[in-house]
């Protein structure tokens, strides 16, 4: 994306009468072809102009879900998935019309096996509605991406978040997946035990497919007991280096902490804006340590020792809930804050992951490539317990050079991530923004065994068409 892609015409195309007569009688009030409905639906938080499906269906049940993408099948539409529309890399748009399936009112937690710790929810539970409903077994779902996520929108985009470092990501905590796939069957692709050597891992095949291969409707998921103690402490630093350095000597010494987000001074200043806070305006490590009191108290320290080590000031605790509350909630509306920077801008957001022994050099090289721009606002944060960034570019939508130079930013950051053994993309996904990148992280070979894949699971292309992979070379 070189600059914003043109918005198209609000018309609807025209989608076969029959399909449409079918789905308003079917479903009545839950379809919609309004433009106000159809856009609300064509638009993510990309930096992408929307792209709107021709119409909108409501769906309640898996069953319901097999009817609408039969339907899809029979008249060659194509069919999208929506969940909370929070995606960053252009995941829901519609590039050729067709219809968008609205999985938010499949909000029903089935089951919750507090034995086995897991539990299996329909596609549009959110992350924090799962942790609100399971509160009382003394278990939790520590998936954190920072937006309240649809829990099937977080296994199609194979999302990560704060706790990854501890408790990795939404590909190791799905245990098993009910999909609906192209032609309108409905597939269950694993059990609930927690390990299987039978056949194919259908499971880790629509984890981070995108909606491109079929659409999620049941998800099974690992749930963890809630920790004895829990501790937050910030620490700033004088320079990104030293609190990158920190964190890596971290990690490589085995300390088990929970989180460890990094915040450039940029994104401090942002936070204490938006959220009304006092933090001092420098680089800073937010921690979290998860245990029983005398491991959390040991943990803490020995962080403590290693941020001393690394001219990190003294650290600032929130022991109390209502504080380290205050504090990640701060962290979570991040993204918003930096869009406050400069008011009338729009955001390219994207993220790279890499080796944690290369993150100092990927993040020193990332700043000073930016700063190489100082008219686009740049801010640096991340889940730098395993190696994953993300940058904030601010962009004036009246000129579209700067979306140009922003591009040619996020270009050679992903470059340089790609040539340290690095990825695209640790958790955004790959959308439609990430494409043009697979390439030079896997190869054409390799994408041509992705391009099989789509072909034997979706031969008539219908599945949210257009995105992680191009079925042809070149």
């Amino acid at each position: 994306m070189n600059q914003p892609i043109p918005h198209p015409s609000l018309l609807k195309r025209q989608l076969p009468e029959t399909f449409v007569s079918a789905l308003a009688a079917r479903f009545g009030d839950r379809f919609h072809t309004t433009e106000a409905m159809r856009l609300h639906h064509g638009r993510d938080e990309s930096a992408f102009d929307p792209m709107l499906p021709d119409a909108v269906v409501f769906a309640h049940s898996t069953g319901e879900v097999a009817e609408i993408v039969a339907l899809c099948s029979e008249h060659d539409v194509p069919v999208i998935p929506y969940g909370t529309g929070s995606s960053l890399e252009g995941h829901l748009l519609a590039i050729r019309g067709g219809l968008s399936v609205d999985v938010s009112e499949m909000n029903r937690v089935i089951a919750v096996n507090a034995e086995d710790l897991t539990a299996t929810v329909q596609a549009g539970v959110t992350r924090k509605q799962l942790n609100v409903e399971i509160k009382d077994t003394g278990l939790f779902f520590p998936i954190d991406p920072g937006a309240d996520a649809s829990l099937g929108g977080m296994a199609a985009t194979r999302a990560s978040g704060t706790n990854a470092v501890r408790y990795g990501t939404m590909r190791e905590n799905v245990v098993s997946l009910t999909v609906v796939t192209a032609d309108g069957k409905v597939v269950r692709t694993a059990r609930r035990a927690r390990k299987s050597s039978a056949g194919y891992d259908l499971t880790r095949i629509f984890v981070g497919s995108e909606g491109t291969l079929g659409i999620i409707t049941e998800v099974t998921v690992k749930l963890y007991p809630q920790p004895e103690a829990i501790s937050a402490a910030v620490c700033n630093f004088a320079t990104v280096d030293d609190a990158v350095r920190c964190v890596i000597q971290t990690i490589q010494m085995g300390v088990p902490v929970a989180r460890v987000e990094f915040l450039d001074a940029a994104f401090v200043k942002a936070v204490n804006v938006h959220s009304k806070l006092a933090l001092h305006e420098s680089p800073l490590l937010l921690f979290e340590f998860h245990g029983s009191e005398a491991s959390v108290k040991e943990q803490a320290e020995l962080v403590q020792e290693i941020a001393k080590d690394h001219d990190g000031r003294e650290f600032t605790w929130a022991t109390h809930p209502e504080d380290r509350s205050k504090l990640w909630t701060a962290r979570h509306n991040a993204y918003f804050a930096g869009l406050q920077v400069k008011p009338g801008t729009r955001a390219i957001t994207t993220d790279v992951c890499v080796p944690i022994s290369r993150l100092a050099e990927s993040i020193a090289t990332t700043v000073a490539d930016c700063e190489r721009s100082p008219h686009i606002p740049s801010l640096i944060l991340g889940h730098v317990g395993d190696g994953n960034y993300h940058v904030m570019l601010l962009v004036d939508p009246a000129h579209p050079d700067e979306f140009a130079e922003a591009e040619g930013i996020n270009h050679r950051l992903v470059s340089r991530a790609i040539r340290m053994d690095g990825t695209c993309t640790g958790e955004h996904g790959v959308g439609l923004h990430k494409m043009p990148f697979l390439v030079e992280e896997h190869g054409e070979d390799a994408l041509d065994l992705m391009r099989a894949l789509k072909r034997a699971f979706d031969p008539k292309n219908i599945m949210n068409p257009g995105k992680i992979v191009a079925l042809e070379r070149g």
